[in-house]
């Protein structure tokens, strides 16, 4: 059992945990790095978030 099937497993059935964590860590990182790769970071939130297959974005039109 890989760790990422850990983690889904913990997180299965809370998603709002999940979402705030996913969102709190993209925040400290974008603060250690002053917003330089806010681009990117907001990308790996989505996808975690879609692993977590708690993302409530997935409609959003994507960013440039």
């Amino acid at each position: 059992m890989s760790v990422m099937d850990k983690i889904k497993g913990m997180l299965k059935g809370h998603p709002d945990q999940a979402n705030k964590g996913v969102d709190k860590a993209g925040d400290f990182v974008d603060d250690k790095t002053q917003s330089k790769y806010s681009g990117q970071v907001d990308g790996a939130q989505d996808r975690l978030k879609d692993q977590f297959g708690s993302n409530p974005d997935q409609d959003r039109p994507p960013q440039s």
